[in-house]
């Protein structure tokens, strides 16, 4: 099979190179230099031209702050250019993988995993666009499996382990918020779980909305406390605080644990809990920096 991965330099995208180089099948590695996923034709004649099986989405405006005063371009990257995807996938017959978020729930209240049935309602731009791309793709009505997922972090780019990494190594004390809960999910876990999908051809018949992040549950500051710890970052006084004391323009999920039973009952696979994947993440680094 012939696979199209966009946003290829990505976390994601970087870590579906990883998971690739045990396939047989041939990946087309791309990202905005190699293909602008917001141009209609140069999709349609990648596509077509290529002959994709698969599309594997990892492309996305992901600053969510940000996002609230450029809404125009996360708009385009994160509904427009999957409506593109979408349309090429079906004008082609073949898969498209989406990547979604659970900032599609926004401040949704309670304490209870979320499943892929719940009403949603983002309360920001960047929560908003992404569930416009979930919304395209079922209008097109191509072959399509959507993954939410959530808290993504891997060795790759700017991401809040290698930001915490960081401040916990430099600085002598740390406020991290203990108000929202979720699930750190190491993109490598992701990757290869899309491409266990893929390899196994479990994708047939399995299209809808499915969930996805590692296992367990923990809050901002825990996560932050077990990177410190992990990494041996011992001398940082590390504190909870209220979300009230970062002021940001979105409201951030209060909780936002994925429910991934559809996931396992569907494709039968392991997913690992949140800190066995930051344990190898953080030994790769070190390893890199060594």
């Amino acid at each position: 099979m012939n696979i199209l991965v966009t946003g290829a330099n990505g976390q994601l995208g970087n870590c579906m190179r990883n998971a690739s180089k045990a396939s047989d099948d041939i990946y087309f590695f791309t990202d905005v230099a190699e293909l602008d996923i917001t141009d209609t034709d140069a999709v349609n004649a990648m596509v077509r031209d290529n002959n994709i099986d698969i599309i594997v989405n990892c492309a996305a405006y992901t600053n969510v702050d940000k996002a609230e005063c450029d809404a125009e371009f996360a708009e385009k990257l994160n509904a427009k250019a999957v409506e593109n995807l979408a349309l090429a996938a079906k004008a082609g017959d073949c898969t498209l993988i989406h990547i979604s978020t659970d900032y599609v729930f926004g401040g949704a209240q309670g304490n209870t995993p979320r499943t892929e049935t719940e009403p949603v309602n983002p309360t920001g731009v960047y929560g908003l666009t992404k569930l416009h791309g979930e919304q395209a793709i079922e209008a097109v009505a191509c072959k399509a499996l959507i993954f939410r997922t959530a808290w993504l972090y891997s060795e790759y780019g700017k991401n809040f382990v290698k930001t915490m990494l960081n401040l916990t190594a430099t600085r002598p004390e740390l406020k991290v918020v203990f108000d929202q809960a979720g699930t750190p999910t190491y993109a490598q876990d992701l990757a290869d779980a899309i491409f266990d999908i893929i390899t196994h051809r479990l994708f047939p018949g399995n299209e809808g909305v499915y969930h996805y992040s590692n296992e367990g549950v923990c809050s901002w500051f825990d996560f932050t406390k077990s990177i410190a710890e992990i990494a041996g970052n011992n001398d940082c006084d590390i504190q909870p605080c209220h979300s009230d004391e970062f002021p940001s323009p979105v409201v951030r999920p209060a909780y936002s644990v994925l429910d991934k039973t559809k996931f396992k009952n569907t494709f039968r696979l392991k997913v690992p809990y949140w800190t066995d994947s930051l344990k190898i993440c953080i030994k790769n680094l070190k390893e890199h920096e060594a």
